[in-house]
């Protein structure tokens, strides 16, 4: 036969190896998954104040904040220049 000969005690020992570095790695990301959630739960326990009343707070001010820029554009818009215009 005239085909690809591999080596094949190599090709198991290589899978062997990429599958211990594949569940080494997924320890590694559960490990860290799990400090970083216990940190980020420490981190919001130690507001004064829950996250979604700040979130809350943020989107009153930008709805206001939109409401009043809209207003005063289309005042301008509707009432001309504030200072008669001179030729």
């Amino acid at each position: 036969m005239t085909g690809v000969q591999t080596n094949s005690k190599a090709m198991i020992i290589g899978f062997a190896l990429v599958a211990t570095g594949g569940l080494i790695s997924m320890c590694g990301i559960g490990i860290t998954g799990t400090v970083m959630l216990r940190a980020v739960r420490r981190w919001v326990g130690a507001q004064q104040e829950p996250p979604s009343v700040v979130v809350k707070r943020k989107i009153a001010q930008a709805k206001a904040a939109t409401t009043a820029a809209t207003t005063a554009g289309s005042s301008a818009w509707q009432n001309g220049l504030a200072t008669p215009r001179t030729r």
